[in-house]
């Protein structure tokens, strides 16, 4: 860009008449848009590991805002406020803030564009809750709605690309397709840093990276969240413990390895988005548009990723509210170029701005400020000195709040409870840790900030309506298995892991071997597997369980029921590690064992009581009868694991006993998965699986605990072994 920008300067020196062509030419407007993104984790924000350098370069070479909020922090409220230049309670329908009215929607900030000359391109994440019959398309001249569900789509050719590639590759084909001395505006709206949240499988599902991506961060040492001290989640109130925030901070954030997990693959969505705009940067280039197409980087809201026990945005503090914003210019003056603006802006002031960069009249509806002139390198002094922000959104599961937020003080009230109040000091407290709303010595700041909410308020619609029934608690605030949190139980404790019917909720697996008929899991291959291959469970992970569960398998077939696995993407999508309880049909001595896949191996065969020692050897401690069980017949299969002692049964009759002191081998947490195996044809069918979630915190056996007997012999390892060999000795 500097070297074109160099030559054009040159030229404009030669040939001054063509400055004034130049500069009477609308410039393009590209809007890159992220999902769930706090400003912390861009390189040019600060952090530390985020390897982010084509949003780095753009910050560099044009503004980056020290300052940029959202009015409220949550998708589709974010988007909507773009779209129309209104805050959420302005667009929405009285009694049902979350829907916008059909006049708000009418005309949006494209269409005033599009009136202008400007060619508009919308590619992405839409999630904007509209009137019936409104149609996104009719607003674009391109539109292209890409979900995240799942975040890898199936190509024409049988391959899988990720979202971000996806939205990319729409908004390259855009500009190549581009009318020479036509204005254009491309909106890119990722999907991506939302989790899947409907698949928590470790390294996987929560936060699914491009493929691009694979490695990084892996060798990096990850920092645990600032604000992790618990006695700071202690000090919120009641409705803030129970809440999403809290109920999704045990999905992903609540334990040392499953945030460095989860944090490694959120840092690898936000370099895979980066990657993709330096894709698309360069694309610009070669189609000589650079230098006159504005770039725009931001988020629809912030992220709590582990910070006061919190996980999501939807609250009133800094990690939620905030969001990157950097601009890229290529008309600024040098003076502007890198400079880093303190001023507060927002989401909603973004539609007024694009219309200020294309010379189109802001609509006098809008109630967002245009910021134009801060990344020209302006001196603004009459700039807003408050914000206002609010939640109204999921009111029976998120508690609604609204309020001001200055350059020192903060103030929110949260309507629907009883308006209880915070006042932070931002200068002197900008971890918001301590609430001043009922020190004696800041009434006169917190009803300052009371009568400016209400004066706002009163501005932009009125109050909310009455919230209808009562806040529904997400969770207690420290339950007593994290997986109950996200897999509900009823009433007996036990969860039905496959519904009836024939949809996959719930799994994920390879059609080409796995299926769903009337309520049952089947599994089928056709002997030329290459892989064993699973169908791994989405909801939650698994610590502490007693799992029963119906099976069926054809002659000669092997499967297995995976436990505190591990996802393996490196390896294929559906591939898991860890535990497992054999599904063997005609081997008596392995139906029913416990084997770890890609690990150990076999640890314990069936019939046998086994200790791991420390060192990872298992000891044959004790025996019981080993059964032979019918082909092609239903039996019910048990898996009870309490810390680290593993059991099973077939049909009530007990096939192995483990305690695994090995603390470097063993898991504590993992997936629950069930195999289809490499070797003959077979058909494997799982059906009436229940689980019951035991507490986290069960107490772990040590080697004081089972003494393991001299004169006890090693477990046969797996393998053809040499003819004379004998088992090892304790």
């Amino acid at each position: 860009m500097n070297v074109l920008r160099s030559l054009l300067l040159c030229f404009f020196m030669v040939i001054p008449g063509l400055i004034w062509n130049v500069l009477a030419e609308k410039p393009n407007l590209v809007f890159f848009f992220t999902d769930d993104q706090t400003s912390s984790v861009l390189g040019c924000y600060g952090h530390p590991l985020a390897k982010t350098p084509n949003i780095d370069r753009l910050a560099k070479e044009g503004t980056r805002f020290a300052n940029a909020f959202v009015s409220q922090s949550i998708c589709w409220v974010s988007r909507t406020t773009i779209l129309t230049g209104l805050t959420g309670r302005s667009y929405g329908v009285p009694g049902n803030h979350d829907m916008a009215k059909p006049e708000a929607v009418e005309k949006l900030y494209v269409d005033y564009l599009r009136d202008a000359g400007y060619r508009t391109g919308f590619a992405g994440k839409w999630h904007a809750k509209m009137p019936n019959g409104w149609k996104a398309q009719d607003h674009f001249d391109e539109f292209h709605p890409i979900g995240r569900n799942p975040f890898y789509k199936k190509q024409a050719d049988g391959s899988l690309r990720h979202e971000t590639e996806l939205i990319v590759d729409r908004g390259i084909e855009f500009i190549k397709n581009q009318p020479k001395g036509k204005p254009f505006a491309l909106n890119m709206w990722f999907n991506a840093c939302h989790a899947e949240d409907g698949d928590r499988r470790p390294g996987i599902g929560h936060f699914p990276w491009p493929r691009a991506m694979d490695g990084m961060y892996e060798e990096d040492e990850i920092a645990s969240p600032r604000l992790n001290d618990p006695e700071i989640f202690e000090k919120q109130p009641d409705f803030l413990k129970t809440t999403i925030n809290r109920e999704r901070f045990f999905w992903r954030w609540n334990t040392d390895e499953r945030y460095r997990i989860n944090m490694r693959a959120y840092l690898r969505m936000v370099s895979g988005i980066d990657n993709a705009i330096g894709r698309f940067i360069q694309a610009l280039e070669a189609q000589g548009l650079a230098e006159n197409t504005i770039i725009v980087y931001t988020a629809d809201n912030g992220y709590h990723m582990g910070n006061r026990g919190f996980a999501g945005k939807w609250s009133h503090y800094e990690e939620s509210l905030r969001v990157p914003m950097v601009v890229y210019d290529p008309r600024a003056k040098e003076k502007a170029r890198g400079q880093v603006r303190n001023e507060s802006v927002l989401n909603l002031d973004l539609p007024s701005t694009f219309l200020a960069w294309a010379g189109v009249e802001i609509p006098k509806r809008y109630q967002g400020r245009t910021f134009d002139r801060l990344t020209s390198g302006q001196k603004v002094t009459e700039w807003r000195k408050y914000t206002f922000h609010e939640h109204f959104a999921v009111r029976h599961r998120i508690p609604a709040f609204e309020g001001m937020r200055g350059e020192r003080f903060k103030y929110v009230r949260y309507v629907d409870e009883k308006n209880y109040e915070f006042l932070h000091d931002l200068q002197n407290d900008p971890d918001e840790l301590t609430n001043l709303a009922g020190n004696p010595q800041f009434q006169k700041k917190v009803k300052e900030l009371r009568s400016l909410t209400d004066r706002k308020v009163a501005e932009l619609g009125g109050p909310l309506a009455p919230k209808v029934g009562e806040l529904s608690l997400s969770t207690t605030p420290h339950p007593e298995s994290a997986a109950m949190v996200a897999d509900r139980p009823g009433s007996d404790g036990f969860s039905n892991l496959i519904a009836a019917g024939n949809r996959m909720r719930n799994w994920a697996g390879d059609p080409k071997y796995w299926s769903k008929k009337d309520g049952v899991l089947i599994g089928k291959t056709d002997g030329a597997l290459k892989m064993n291959r699973f169908i791994t469970w989405k909801s939650a992970t698994v610590r502490n369980f007693d799992l029963r569960v119906k099976v069926r398998v054809t002659a000669g077939g092997n499967s297995g029921i995976q436990y505190r696995g591990t996802s393996r993407p490196d390896l294929g999508l559906d591939v898991v590690t860890g535990y497992q309880c054999d599904v063997v049909a005609n081997i008596a001595k392995y139906n029913g064992m416990l084997y770890e896949e890609k690990g150990r191996r076999i640890l314990s065969h069936t019939g046998e009581n086994v200790i791991v020692n420390t060192d990872g050897q298992p000891w044959i401690v004790g025996n019981f009868q080993v059964k032979e069980f019918e082909p092609g017949q239903w039996h019910e299969y048990r898996v009870l694991v309490e810390a680290n002692r593993h059991r099973h049964w077939i049909n009530g009759h007990p096939t192995a006993d483990l305690i695994d002191l090995d603390e470097k081998g063993r898991a504590m947490e993992g997936v629950l998965a069930m195999q289809v195996h490499v070797g003959p044809a077979m058909t494997i069918e799982y059906k009436e699986m229940r689980i019951k979630h035991l507490p986290d915190d069960l107490p772990v056996l040590t080697a004081k605990d089972c003494k393991i007997p001299k004169g006890s012999p090693g477990v046969r390892p797996q393998g053809k072994l040499p003819k004379d060999w004998k088992p090892r000795v304790y």
